[in-house]
């Protein structure tokens, strides 16, 4: 098996992974403001360096070209017009034609003539003709022209040799030097290169301009952003410009407040459950102090009612064990019997306080009637009470065990705090949900700022409703009455529950 392929990263030296690794970090650690100066800058020299070198180049090209275009034409007018001199074996006029072409062209740097003998007939060399000069470019009687370069003391020289008639008057020779040619290409580079410097300096100026028009709000929207994350909701980023840029502070400005009023919220969410865990604290132990307090109730009610009535029993069965006229028996057994039906009578109401029977044989409708009658007996208090919409539908027993509860607070609350003299329920089941409504003609009162044993009544039916999964309403003015309005949404599956008969 080969080895595995290794990313192109992981396959480059060392040191070249170390210098990358150290850019990237750099580059990563600048603010966006030298990014987008260092992109501007950097691209404004590429361009300019990559313009200037093709420049230079294409320039180089064509002055070469046409330096050797007039290299070899300059050669050629020397070599047709020193035919006729040659034949007549003119020197002097030969030598003045090689002194007026070298005058009248500033890039030439030499002109001389060949013999066909390899003798050299003229030349423009006043220290004496140079050695070897004459075997570095020959041309042959078949060619027109011949070029070469020739590397000198002095530079570059394009040695142009053209023959005369054919060779056979000689070789006319010119050198013409490319220091002008370098000169103009260094002139030329030297203009683009102060032309890019002074863009770049230009581009920079821009650049500056533009990263301070992009980086203004984002370094508006750091500071912002920073302030936010220190808890101060207050803060909002200005908003200077209808680009990107200005949509994003909108919208972070839109989520600072959407903050502000979620923190808001949750300020007041959190002082609700605070008052309302201190309220369940004080229900709680109201629930206990009432738990026991119902504890010894039944404890007396059954030492007191139950005790005393089993006590009379054992006495009155010890008495009729000693009779024995069967009229003193029949006596003295109704006399028991009465005592029985009292203590079952006894444990029956005290059995329907603790927990009313009916509410599990009938359901809520029915033992809702009978604690509004209850209630009516016991207060004295007139209570209407009306269900709509059961028609022997049962709900679950947790669900009828809190309503019946809650009815249960509303009416005592009603009996004892309100002076109503008339109140009423109606127990609703419409539409997939249960109401319960408990309305008084009584004083009323204040829900918001409520008395401490009233708001612990209060927030025991809210917490009945709540574990039931309904919602609790309470409607009160003072001098108006009070209305009690419990709604429990209900599953369509509950309608199928079996009906009683």
């Amino acid at each position: 098996m080969g080895s595995a392929v290794k990313p192109v990263h992981e396959r480059l030296p060392v040191a070249l992974r170390q210098l990358i690794d150290r850019l990237w970090l750099v580059a990563n650690s600048v603010s966006v403001r030298v990014k987008i100066l260092g992109i501007v800058l950097g691209m404004v020299l590429l361009l300019g360096g990559s313009i200037t070198w093709q420049v230079r180049v294409a320039l180089e090209t064509a002055l070469e070209r046409e330096l050797q275009s007039r290299a070899v034409s300059i050669t050629r007018d020397v070599a047709a017009r020193s035919v006729d001199l040659l034949l007549i074996n003119d020197l002097f006029r030969t030598h003045q034609l090689l002194g007026d072409t070298l005058e009248n062209n500033p890039d030439v740097r030499y002109a001389f003539i060949v013999g066909p003998d390899g003798e050299v007939l003229a030349h423009t060399f006043e220290g004496g003709f140079p050695p070897g000069l004459i075997q570095a470019n020959r041309a042959a009687p078949t060619e027109r022209h011949r070029l070469q370069l020739l590397a000198t003391e002095e530079g570059h020289i394009w040695d142009a040799a053209v023959p005369i008639f054919d060779g056979r008057a000689g070789t006319a020779r010119v050198g013409l030097s490319e220091a002008n040619l370098r000169r103009t290409l260094d002139s030329v580079t030297w203009q683009l290169l102060l032309t890019t410097v002074v863009v770049s300096l230009v581009g920079v100026g821009a650049a500056m301009l533009l990263t301070w028009l992009i980086t203004r709000p984002i370094l508006d929207l750091v500071r912002v952003t920073r302030a936010v994350a220190a808890g101060d909701l207050s803060q909002r980023a200005p908003h200077r410009t209808d680009d990107e840029i200005g949509t994003l502070s909108l919208s972070f400005n839109a989520m600072v407040h959407d903050l502000a009023e979620a923190r808001r919220a949750s300020e007041a969410v959190q002082a609700a459950l605070r008052e309302k865990e201190a309220a369940r604290g004080e229900l709680l132990e109201q629930i206990i102090a009432a738990q026991e307090e119902e504890r010894k109730r039944v404890a007396r009610e059954l030492h007191d009612g139950a005790g005393q009535a089993l006590t009379s029993l054992m006495v009155g069965l010890k008495v009729l064990s000693g009779l024995r006229t069967p009229e003193e028996i029949q006596s003295q057994i109704g006399d028991l019997r009465g005592i029985a039906a009292e203590t079952l009578e006894a444990v029956r109401d005290l059995a329907l306080e603790l927990r009313p029977s009916v509410l599990d044989d009938l359901g809520l409708a029915a033992a809702i009637a009978r604690y509004a009658a209850e209630c009516q007996r016991r207060f004295n208090l007139r209570v209407d009470s009306r269900c709509v919409g059961f028609d022997g539908r049962r709900l679950p027993p947790a669900v009828e065990a809190a309503l019946y509860r809650i009815a249960q607070e509303a009416l005592v609350n009603v009996a004892r705090h309100s002076g109503a003299r008339q109140a009423s329920v109606l127990l609703e089941w419409n539409d997939g949900a249960v109401r319960l409504l408990v309305e008084d003609n009584g004083r009323g009162f204040d829900p918001v700022a409520p008395g401490r044993e009233r708001k612990l009544g209060l927030y025991g039916m809210q917490e009945r409703a709540d574990l039931i999964g309904g919602r609790l309403h309470i409607e009160s003015e003072p001098g108006v009455g009070t209305l009690v309005v419990v709604e429990v949404p209900v599953p369509t599956a509950h309608d199928q529950l079996s009906h009683f008969p």
